[in-house]
C-alpha cells in the first residue's frame, strides 16, 4: 500500500508540473532518489520515431528526462535532409549538440548500430562518440580484440543489443568472456519477453555484464506482446529495479515505448516516468 500511495503522490505532481506553454519547457520532476541510485532514466529516441531529433528531445523536456539516447537515421529537425549518424557532418553535430546544451539535455548512448571491426573504422566510431559525450554505444556487433581494447581505451561501454532471435543471455555470457567490463548487455526487457525469458530471472544471469537496458513492460509474454505503461504489464518492473538495486547497477534505463500513436505515447509515458519515480524513491529509502 505505501508504494502505491508514493505512486500516486507522484502521479499527482507530475501531472501538475506538466508544461502548458512552450513546446521545450521542462516538467519540475523530481528524480533526486535516481541520481542518489545512479539508476537513471533515459529516452531512446525511437520511441518519437515518426518526430525529429529536435523534436524528441522537447518531448524529453516535457517529461522531465535529462538524458537521451540517439539512433541512426532520425532526420535531425522539421524540414532538414540531415539525419542523424555516425558519419554525419560536423555541421549537423554542432546543430544536435546545440540543440541538447540549449534545453539542458544529455546524449549517454546511441544505437542501436554496427561497430567496425578493423582498428581505424572502430576507433573513428569511438573518436566520435567522445565528441558527443556518449557513454554507451549500443550495438549487435559482436565484440574482438579491437573492440575490447577501445571500450578500456575511451572509457565507453560497448552493450550487445537483444532482440528475440538474436544475443540471448548465453550468447551475451560467452561473447564477454576474456573482456573487460566495458563489454556486456543492452538489456532490452521487452524483447526478453518476447522470447519468453523471465526479466527479473535475467537480469540476475546477467549480472556483472549489465551495462545499459531497454527498459520495458509489455502486457504478456510472446511474440505478439506489446508495450504497456510501466507496472501494468507481466515485467514485474519493480522486481527488475530491485533486482538492478541489489547488484549495483549504475547506468541508465531507457524507455523505449513500440506501441501506439503519439497521442498514445502522450499519454502513457507520462505513467512510466511517475511509476520510475515512485520506485526510485521507495528504493533509496530502504537498506
Amino acid at each position: 500500500m505505501r508504494f502505491w500511495s508514493l505512486a500516486i503522490a507522484a502521479m499527482v505532481v507530475f501531472a501538475a508540473a506538466l508544461p502548458t506553454g512552450a513546446a521545450d519547457a521542462p516538467a519540475k520532476r523530481d528524480d533526486s532518489a535516481s541520481e542518489k541510485l545512479g539508476m537513471k532514466l533515459s529516452l531512446q529516441c525511437w520511441t518519437f520515431n515518426k518526430l525529429t531529433f529536435f523534436e524528441t528531445v522537447d518531448k524529453a523536456n516535457q517529461l522531465g528526462i535529462k538524458y537521451v539516447e540517439m539512433y541512426p537515421g532520425q532526420p535531425l529537425k522539421p524540414g532538414s535532409k540531415e539525419k542523424i549518424s555516425r558519419t554525419m557532418s560536423a555541421e549537423t553535430m554542432a546543430e544536435a549538440k546545440k540543440k541538447l546544451d540549449d534545453a539542458k539535455v544529455k546524449v549517454i548512448a546511441y544505437g542501436v548500430d554496427a561497430i567496425p571491426t578493423d582498428e581505424k573504422g572502430a576507433r573513428d566510431a569511438f573518436e566520435w562518440a567522445k565528441k558527443m559525450g556518449i557513454e554507451v554505444l549500443v550495438t549487435e556487433t559482436t565484440p574482438n580484440e579491437v573492440l575490447d581494447k577501445l571500450t578500456q581505451e575511451y572509457g565507453i561501454k560497448m552493450a550487445l543489443h537483444n532482440h528475440p532471435t538474436t544475443w540471448q543471455p548465453d550468447k551475451v555470457l560467452k561473447a564477454c568472456e576474456g573482456k573487460n567490463k566495458l563489454v556486456g548487455s543492452c538489456s532490452d526487457t521487452g524483447h526478453w519477453m518476447r522470447a519468453d525469458f523471465v526479466p527479473v530471472d535475467t537480469f540476475k544471469k546477467l549480472e556483472g555484464r549489465v551495462l545499459h537496458s531497454h527498459f520495458k513492460d509489455l502486457n504478456e509474454f510472446g511474440k505478439s506482446a506489446h508495450d504497456v505503461a510501466w507496472g501494468t504489464g507481466r515485467g514485474n518492473m519493480k522486481g527488475m529495479l530491485e533486482e538492478l538495486k541489489r547488484q549495483g547497477y549504475k547506468g541508465y534505463m531507457s524507455i523505449e515505448f513500440e506501441y501506439g500513436d503519439l497521442k498514445h505515447l502522450d499519454e502513457n509515458l507520462p505513467k512510466c516516468v511517475q511509476f520510475f519515480d515512485a520506485t526510485m524513491d521507495e528504493l533509496a529509502k530502504s537498506k
